[in-house]
C-alpha cells in the first residue's frame, strides 16, 4: 500500500509527503484541489520536502496544483522538490516551470 499525504501545513503552504505514484495520485489530487480552493491566502507554496519517492504522477500533481492555484488567482511556487522529481521534470523540459 502506498503511503502519501497532502495537507495545508500552515496557511499558504501545501505539503506533499510520502510516495507519489499511481496508487496515491487520485486521492491526493482531490484533497489538494479542495485545500487550494479553501485557502484564503494569495500566495501558495507547494512544499515537497516530505516526498519520499515520486514517479511522473508526482509531477502531474504539481502541475495540476499549479493550475488550480492559478485558477483561484493565487501565485504559486514549488519548494524542496526531491532529486527524482527534478530529474523527471528535466526529461519533460518542465524544470523551469517547476523551479523552486
Amino acid at each position: 500500500m502506498s503511503e502519501a499525504d497532502v495537507s495545508m501545513a500552515e496557511p499558504g503552504v501545501l505539503r506533499l509527503a510520502g510516495v507519489l505514484d499511481y496508487r496515491s495520485g487520485p486521492a491526493l489530487r482531490k484533497q489538494g484541489k479542495a485545500l487550494i480552493t479553501a485557502s484564503g491566502e494569495a500566495r501558495l507554496v507547494l512544499d515537497c520536502s516530505g516526498v519520499a519517492r515520486s514517479t511522473s504522477v508526482g509531477l502531474s500533481l504539481l502541475l495540476a496544483f499549479i493550475r488550480d492555484a492559478q485558477a483561484a488567482g493565487k501565485a504559486c511556487e514549488v519548494r524542496s522538490m526531491p532529486d527524482d522529481m527534478r530529474e523527471i521534470a528535466e526529461v519533460y523540459d518542465l524544470d523551469e516551470v517547476l523551479a523552486g
